[in-house]
């Protein structure tokens, strides 16, 4: 059970969810339902494990500097190996590869830019200014890999869908901005933090909740559902920006974890706010928001950052 809860660590388990809320964004702007079953779930199946691969190399890169101000991570504390870390990210790489790969070429291709993201962020660029833009654009391409498959005819679809390929990558890019902020809101939360980098932070982030909510007030032009779900989008800015402000206030390490949590949860709710949006029928809504579940639970165990 210990090798268990440290795998589960070292691949930020709780965190899948937000990866997984976003495929369900993207097919459900561009799908009625989740049909054809067989192809998302293999969109899931590649997301998570390319986001958990993503997540293992992350500390194999950085097992030193863990060693000095997080040695109770897995791969400092000893729990797991260097060797084991490498061959889990390797395996968790090839299989969500394989997986999209089955799909077909456009998700193929989303997922080769999606590797290659992962690897410029975690080998090198992460604690460049162009970290955090690499980030988001990880967070903007598996938003893309639902939305990879085209719907097939046009029969059963509700009205609007599937989105046009320009709005789609708007509410990719929102949820990209969002991203980028919240890591470089997360870039010192082992020590205490700069107030002007977090503020900096924390307009990215908004930024990002702006275009989203750009999407809902304009698209389809006198939609009837866009003040609920812009005041929704209100809410969870609102909440987001309480928590921030505790942090600005008392920048150290627990304040900005607590808000980097809060941040990151708030994915999944924002993505299933968006498929409130677009789906007449408010139980692929649910479906979405029912991710924040497993996430908030596991959440209590193992640490989002």
């Amino acid at each position: 059970m210990k090798n268990i809860i440290a795998y589960l660590q070292l691949c930020r388990a709780a965190n899948v969810f937000t990866a997984l809320a976003d495929v369900f964004l993207g097919y459900l702007l561009t799908h009625a339902d989740f049909q054809p079953t067989q192809t998302f779930g293999l969109l899931l199946a590649s997301s998570a494990g390319l986001y958990m691969a993503g997540m293992v190399l992350n500390d194999l890169f950085d097992w030193k500097i863990d060693a000095r101000e997080r040695p109770e991570r897995p791969i400092p504390s000893g729990r797991v190996s260097l060797r084991a870390a490498s061959v889990l990210a390797g395996l968790l790489i090839l299989g969500g590869c394989a997986a999209a790969t089955l799909v077909g070429p456009r998700s193929t291709s989303v997922v080769s830019l999606l590797v290659g993201c992962i690897l410029a962020y975690d080998g090198w660029l992460k604690r460049t200014p162009l970290g955090p833009v690499l980030m988001g654009g990880c967070r903007c391409l598996n938003v893309m890999l639902g939305a990879s498959v085209p719907a097939i005819g046009g029969e059963g679809l509700p009205a609007g869908l599937p989105l046009p390929d320009a709005y789609i990558l708007h509410v990719a890019g929102s949820l990209g901005v969002y991203i980028a902020g919240v890591t470089w809101f997360a870039r010192q939360e082992a020590g205490r933090s700069v107030r002007w980098s977090l503020g900096l932070a924390l307009v990215v982030i908004n930024l990002g909740l702006a275009l989203l909510l750009a999407f809902v007030l304009h698209w389809p032009p006198g939609a009837p559902r866009s003040l609920n779900v812009a005041l929704i989008i209100g809410l969870i800015a609102a909440t987001l920006n309480h928590r921030a402000g505790k942090a600005l206030w008392h920048p150290g390490p627990a304040a900005v974890r607590q808000a980097i949590t809060t941040m990151l949860l708030s994915i999944v709710m924002l993505d299933a706010t968006v498929v409130m949006f677009v789906q007449p029928n408010p139980f692929y809504a649910v479906c979405v928001a029912g991710l924040l579940a497993p996430a908030l639970i596991l959440s209590r165990f193992l640490a989002m950052t």
